[in-house]
């Protein structure tokens, strides 16, 4: 009887890593702030074997974490909360500097270069279920506008869904 409870849990357990593979986070970084500066950005890869979109984010350094976008609106850069990002089935959506992002903000201190930042991130499939994926995002300096790829920015720091 016993190898039957261990067959089930071996299969469980394959499952629920399966269902876990759906995203990919990579090159996660966030810019390095200065004295008094209250908020920084978030920017990485996103992909979806599905169809879904990140709804929210959040992260223990900043009371208040947001999706973002940039845009050009009658000659003047805009910034605007979204309620999602749309992730299409097997395509990269880059959140970077003067596009989608993720804002922290209302920073209790400045965040260092050197520093790594835990973010979670949701997702939300077209039914309507819930996936996060924790991220540990190295801060850059602050003149950085897109990640280098140096220091195994490769998947070693990527997102890893729960």
């Amino acid at each position: 009887m016993t190898s039957i409870f261990r067959f089930a849990a071996v299969a469980v357990a394959f499952i629920a890593t399966a269902a876990h593979a759906q995203i990919t986070v990579k090159d996660a970084w966030v810019r390095a702030t200065v004295p008094q500066q209250k908020a920084t950005g978030a920017f990485m890869q996103l992909q979806s074997a599905k169809d879904t979109r990140l709804v929210s984010a959040s992260s223990p350094i900043s009371p208040n974490v947001e999706v973002h976008e940039m845009s050009m609106q009658d000659n003047t850069m805009k910034m605007r909360q979204v309620p999602a990002v749309e992730l299409p089935a097997g395509k990269t959506v880059e959140l970077k500097p003067g596009g989608y992002h993720v804002m922290l903000l209302n920073l209790p201190r400045p965040i260092k270069e050197g520093e790594t930042v835990p973010l979670t991130l949701t997702f939300e499939s077209k039914a309507g279920e819930r996936e996060t994926v924790e991220v540990q995002a190295p801060v850059r300096p602050l003149n950085s506008s897109s990640a280098p790829a140096e220091h195994g920015s490769h998947g070693d720091k990527a997102g890893h869904a729960h």
